[in-house]
């Protein structure tokens, strides 16, 4: 699980937007235009741009199943 202190300081590291918790699982970056998702695995948040490139098209409600 990610902490409230960190997540009010991690950005995403495409367009430096505000990221959102989803679940305990993903990272969602705030900046509509960005779309990106990062997922957080064995609780690490993987912040690569090329990973949140490969959920731009999955919507939020698909992520939280």
């Amino acid at each position: 699980m990610i902490s409230e202190d960190l997540l009010q300081i991690l950005a995403c590291p495409a367009c430096h937007a505000a990221l959102s918790l989803v679940g305990d699982h993903w990272l969602v970056c705030q900046n509509e235009d960005c779309r990106r998702k990062y997922p957080i695995e064995d609780g690490i948040p993987v912040l690569l741009v090329h990973e949140g490139d490969k959920y731009v098209d999955v919507t939020v409600e698909e992520l939280a199943k």
